[in-house]
């Protein structure tokens, strides 16, 4: 791209201001020295990137800058941080080599720079490629947790900045965000960036969602800020008359959270009573500042009834990633339940800027909780061979759940999420006291190793030397320690019966003239859809492989011919999707027909208008799925390589299901209404109809054939019409 003079300038320009914004907001960076390894690092990377630029158009460098910002002002990291930040696509992109970046800057650079290149650009060849690079992220925490915090920077840089990607990668890199990013960042404490990437993700992924919500939300504030302005008012006069300085603001939630809301409790924007929440920040010395947060809470609940089921204490307890607050819910005057969060000022720190904040405050015993967690992850890490989507499925559970806190018969307190078992104590404990649990004794009462624990229970557990993991364990644990540990039990169980099969196996393919060949296992491997040898072996050791399958094979002098790869689909597919469509190639739904076996996808039901992809099956074709789909995240971030992209031909005029959710005040005739409405005045075909009356209100489900998602909505529309009618939804799968 040649560029004029007058543009070469403006950028030269922009560049320095960004790059002065950056010092400004630098507030770790202060002695003369630091600054100098600062400016270094940035002629370094204005060099190494000099030639190239972003999707936008924008010069490369933008994008360092704006990650080393990130790191500098919203996660409060420092000098050392701020250069990995302007150097981390250096080693990648460019000549400049580790050895470089250790003889100008240090051993911790080298460190982190090579973290942070080991796990650059989400590989999305197959499934486990790409839960394989999750896996190389958590393994960067055991080594510098500054790996991940500034690969989550470079992250919500590129989510701020995905206008220019097309929108197949913005899809994809979306639903990895919310997948694996979003989580990791809550579950490092930084909950300003982690609600950002959620709110972000679902811009791209259902941008008329995220518009409604957040327009929603804009013609709101004003009457929002009158209730929270007369809500705080005599608790703010309380506090200054007793002398306590503090800070109180309201926090709207995110679009995220409320869309989660909605979705979960199929609930309208209007019916969501806590859109915001009251926090009340004291300035307390350490040694006081719970007693502070506690008298707050006592000068709000005097204004204000509340209620008790609501009240969260983590003064006592704080999270696992150090997180203290008191959370407590209010009546106010008008009815309206609202939550009110009080912590002080280190508290604040720690709940907005995670990890980092943890290094300012050293003698915090949260410090200990966190060092918990990053044990606990290397205790997860410890098993190479588990299938990596099982570990990043494992690792998922435990990062948004709730805690619980358990006592051991000595008092110690351990934390676990909510949903435990006794097993997921045993386990938390030591690795052998879980794999020889028997039982457990729950407030001194004998109890099934299954049974879910509670806040404050005391718990003890019983062991035997005869006892060891089996497979309905994993039924009832649901900490990652636990899986893991059972599953690598389980490992060496199957391990010893492979051995035994491999044995028979030999004897086997003697007896079909079958040579013992790397070839002819893989094709084996093939035929009896197995994932490994080892897995071929221990299933002919219990008698589960199907042997008949073997006559489909041609065997000529001990070798097999005939070859069967699952993986050809995926190829022939997208082949021919490139021969069709070379342009684009993409799937015309209702067009191509007779040359691409495809189906509906049952768990999103889409219909033509809606915004669709297609996923390569094995053996059954393409199934297209809503982009919003359920199962839409789990499909792209684990096998984004039988992603296609699809669109509606416009000449349809098939009839497609869809189901609509209705809700109503129970009236006589008001069923007849509806279903005259649907088959007389609209003309539509009804598959199904039902409603269940409770206490004067209704809830219907009516399946219907539809042509669009138009169709669609002038239905609901009309149905909302109707007398007596509350709330008319679509049912999203």
């Amino acid at each position: 791209m040649e560029l004029t003079t007058e543009t070469e300038e403006l950028e030269k320009k922009e560049i320095a201001r960004r790059y002065r914004a950056l010092l400004k907001v630098s507030n770790n960076v202060k002695t003369r020295k630091d600054k100098a390894r600062v400016r270094k690092a940035f002629d370094l990377a204005l060099e190494a990137h000099k030639d190239m630029r972003r999707k936008s158009g924008e010069p490369y460098i933008y994008h360092p800058i704006e990650v080393a910002r990130i790191v500098a002002e919203e996660i409060g990291l420092g000098t050392t941080s701020i250069i990995c930040a302007l150097l981390h696509d250096t080693v990648e992109d460019t000549d400049l080599t580790l050895d470089d970046v250790e003889r100008m800057f240090g051993p911790k650079e080298r460190v982190i720079i090579d973290g942070l290149t080991k796990i650059s650009g989400v590989v999305d060849f197959t499934a486990s490629m790409q839960a394989e690079n999750f896996r190389k992220i958590l393994l960067t925490l055991s080594d510098d947790v500054r790996v991940i915090l500034i690969k989550l920077a470079d992250r919500l840089h590129n989510m701020r900045t995905l206008d220019s990607m097309p929108r197949n990668k913005q899809l994809k890199i979306a639903s990895e965000t919310v997948f694996l990013f979003a989580p990791l960042a809550h579950r490092l404490g930084l909950y300003a960036i982690k609600t950002e990437l959620e709110d972000l993700a679902l811009k791209y992924t259902e941008p008329d969602v995220y518009e409604e919500i957040s327009s929603k939300l804009k013609k709101t504030k004003a009457v929002r800020t009158r209730f929270v302005n007369r809500f705080s008012l005599p608790i703010q006069e309380e506090l200054a008359r007793q002398g306590v300085e503090f800070e109180m603001k309201a926090r709207t939630k995110s679009i995220y959270s409320i869309f989660n809301k909605m979705r979960k409790k199929n609930i309208p924007f209007e019916e969501i009573y806590d859109v915001f929440a009251i926090r009340i920040i004291i300035d307390a010395k350490p040694e006081k500042e719970k007693a502070e947060c506690w008298n707050a809470y006592s000068v709000v609940t005097d204004f204000y009834q509340p209620n008790p089921d609501r009240l969260r204490d983590w003064l006592s307890t704080p999270k696992a990633n150090g997180y203290e607050s008191l959370h407590t819910t209010v009546m106010s005057p008008g009815g309206r339940w609202v939550e009110v969060q009080i912590r002080s000022k280190r508290m604040d720190e720690i709940a907005e800027k995670g990890y980092a904040a943890h290094w300012k405050y050293k003698e915090g015993s949260s410090e200990n909780n966190f060092d918990n967690w990053i044990n606990k992850i290397r205790d997860l890490l410890e098993n190479p061979e588990e299938n990596a989507i099982e570990f990043i499925d494992d690792f998922k559970l435990n990062l948004f759940a709730e805690e619980i806190f358990i006592f051991t018969p000595k008092g110690e307190i351990k934390n676990l999420p909510k949903g435990a078992s006794a097993l997921d104590f045993a386990f938390e404990i030591h690795t052998e006291v879980g794999a020889h649990c028997m039982g457990a004794k729950v407030n001194t009462k004998l109890v099934p190793l299954s049974t879910e624990l509670k806040s404050g229970d005391q718990v003890e557990i019983i062991t035997s030397k005869k006892q060891k993991p089996n497979e309905s364990w994993l039924d009832y644990v649901i900490t990652g320690k636990a899986k893991s540990k059972i599953k690598a039990s389980l490992r060496e169980d199957k391990k010893r019966l492979a051995e035994e099969g491999e044995k028979k196996f030999g004897k086997w393919l003697k007896k079909h003239e079958i040579r013992k060949t790397q070839h002819n296992i893989k094709e084996l491997q093939t035929l009896f859809r197995q994932p490994s040898p080892l897995e071929m072996y221990y299933k002919f050791e219990i008698n589960q492989i199907p042997l008949k399958k073997v006559e489909q094979l041609e065997i000529i002098k001990g070798k097999i011919v005939g070859k069967v790869q699952e993986t050809k689909e995926v190829n022939e597919i997208q082949e021919r999707l490139k021969q069709k469509n070379p342009a684009e190639e993409m799937l015309v739904i209702g067009e191509e027909m007779d040359h691409f076996e495809y189906k509906l996808a049952p768990c999103c039901n889409p219909i033509p208008g809606d915004e669709v992809f297609g996923f390569i099956t094995i053996n059954e074709g393409i199934k297209i799925h809503k982009t919003n789909c359920p199962n839409a995240i789990q499909l792209m971030s684990h096998y984004a390589y039988r992603i296609v992209k699809a669109r509606w031909t416009s000449q349809q005029k098939i009839a497609f299901l869809a189901g609509i959710k209705v809700t109503g005040i129970d009236d006589v005739g008001l069923v007849n209404n509806i279903t005259r409405l649907i088959s007389g005045e609209l003309n539509v075909n009804m598959r199904s109809i039902s409603f269940d009356s409770e206490d004067g209100v209704f809830d219907g489900t009516i399946m219907v054939y539809v042509h669009d998602t138009k169709h669609l909505t002038r239905l609901i529309d009309k149905l909302k019409s109707v007398d007596g009618v509350i709330n008319v939804s679509r049912i999203e799968g």
